[in-house]
């Protein structure tokens, strides 16, 4: 199931974006367009693009739209070194055989966020945010609320 964007304003801005997918020689494999079959609201098919450089548009960019990217990798650390290669950092995803290795793979991503096989980590409890310039500070759990209390350090003489 695929709901609409925000709004028309981030439609167009995803759609500039598929478009300079497709001028810097990516392959648009599925998607890209918007549905006819919904004439009211902002959908947008999901897109997958292929033959993906890691200095593409489409790879260094956070779109916030339904499009994926497909970047071959030689060995896991040549993976990693993508993955990390990157201005922003807020979420990304590990699939493992070992749940044991995805989590070691996971923690050497450089995101605030990552799954290991198709696991999220949402609600109330579990801090949000991203690294480089996906952000600074996290909302939600004791990391989100941090950044409003103050801390002090009383001193007094022992009695």
């Amino acid at each position: 199931m695929m709901g609409p964007v925000i709004s028309d304003k981030q439609r167009r801005r995803i759609l500039g974006y598929i478009e300079t997918g497709v001028e810097e020689g990516a392959t648009l494999a599925v998607g890209g367009k918007v549905p006819g079959a919904h004439p009211k609201g902002w959908f947008l098919e999901p897109t997958l693009f292929t033959d993906v450089d890691n200095s593409m548009t489409i790879a260094q960019e956070e779109i916030f739209g339904p499009v994926l990217v497909v970047i071959p990798f030689d060995d896991e650390e040549d993976a990693i070194r993508i993955a990390n290669d990157s201005p922003y950092g807020l979420s990304g995803g590990v699939w493992s055989a070992s749940v044991e290795h995805g989590l070691s793979v996971a923690s050497r991503i450089r995101t605030g966020n990552v799954g290991v096989n198709g696991g999220m980590s949402m609600g109330p409890d579990v801090p949000f945010g991203g690294y480089k310039h996906s952000g600074v500070g996290r909302q939600n759990g004791f990391a989100g609320l941090h950044q409003y209390v103050e801390t002090k350090a009383l001193a007094f003489p022992k009695a």
